[in-house]
């Protein structure tokens, strides 16, 4: 399960997650990011990988947001 310490941020539905991958890299983009960019943040597993094995959307949204300096203004 995820453990980036992020566990008094609010829950977040993968649908929304996905939605901000899109709106943050456009969506083919952000399909292949999910799917190919192996995050140290998750323990060396992608985005996807994260998710399947437990990880919140919200934990991996800012793993993403960290690994590629997304403002704050839109994490």
């Amino acid at each position: 399960m995820g453990s980036t310490g992020l566990t008094t941020l609010k829950p977040m539905r993968i649908t929304v997650f996905r939605r901000l991958m899109e709106e943050e890299f456009g969506a083919m983009r952000a399909e292949t990011l999910a799917a190919d960019h192996v995050l140290s943040a998750l323990g060396g597993r992608t985005a996807d990988e994260a998710l399947r094995d437990g990880y919140s959307a919200k934990e991996v949204w800012h793993a993403v947001c960290v690994e590629f300096d997304v403002p704050p203004e839109r994490r």
